[in-house]
C-alpha cells in the first residue's frame, strides 16, 4: 500500500511539474485565428500599416458583407475582365484565393495566395496566371473604409478567381 501511495505520489508530481511548463508564459506561437496574415518583411511592403494593430483586424466574417468595393461587384468584375490576360491551357483549371487586408484608410496589404483544383487539393497554377490576379488585386483602389462605433477598422478581405483551361470564368464571393 505504502508503495502505491509513493507510486501515485511520483506519478502527481510529475504530471503536475508537466503542466507547469505548459503554463509558461511565452510570446504567442499561434495566430488568433486561422488565416491571420502576419507581416512578412521579405515580401510584404513595409510602408502598409494596419491601425488597430494585428490583433484587431475583423475577419470576413465579422462583417455581414460581402466584398466592400466602391462601384459593386460589377465594377471590380469590369475591372478583372479589361485587365486579365487569359492563357489558354487545358491544365490551368482550379480556384485561387487572394487574401489580403484593407487598413482603416482603405489601402490595402499582405497578400497571400492559395491555389487549389477543383477538388480542393493543393496545385500549382502558371505563374504568369497567378502574377496577373495578383497585380490587378493589388491595384484596386476602391475598397471602402469601414466603421465600428464611428472608428475605422482594419479587415480582411479575399476574392477567389475560378479559372477554367486559363480563362477567368468566375470571381468570388
Amino acid at each position: 500500500m505504502k508503495k502505491s501511495l509513493i507510486a501515485i505520489s511520483v506519478l502527481f508530481l510529475t504530471l503536475l511539474g508537466c503542466q507547469s511548463e505548459k503554463k509558461v508564459d511565452k510570446k504567442r506561437d499561434y495566430l488568433r485565428w486561422v488565416g491571420d496574415i502576419e507581416q512578412n518583411d521579405q515580401i510584404d511592403k513595409s510602408d502598409f500599416i494596419v491601425c488597430n494593430g494585428d490583433d484587431y483586424i475583423l475577419q470576413y466574417f465579422n462583417l455581414g458583407e460581402g466584398p466592400v468595393y466602391g462601384g459593386e461587384k460589377s465594377s471590380l468584375l469590369k475591372t478583372f475582365k479589361s485587365k486579365y490576360k487569359p492563357l489558354s491551357s487545358k491544365d490551368q483549371s482550379g480556384l485561387i484565393r487572394i487574401r489580403f487586408i484593407v487598413n482603416c484608410e482603405g489601402k490595402t496589404g499582405r497578400f497571400r495566395v492559395l491555389q487549389s483544383d477543383y477538388n480542393y487539393q493543393e496545385t500549382e497554377f502558371d505563374e504568369r496566371i497567378v502574377t496577373q490576379l495578383v497585380d490587378i488585386t493589388k491595384g484596386i483602389e476602391n475598397w471602402q473604409i469601414l466603421y465600428r462605433s464611428d472608428i475605422p477598422v482594419d479587415y480582411y478581405m479575399y476574392l477567389i478567381f475560378k479559372i477554367t483551361e486559363g480563362q477567368l470564368t468566375e470571381i468570388l464571393p
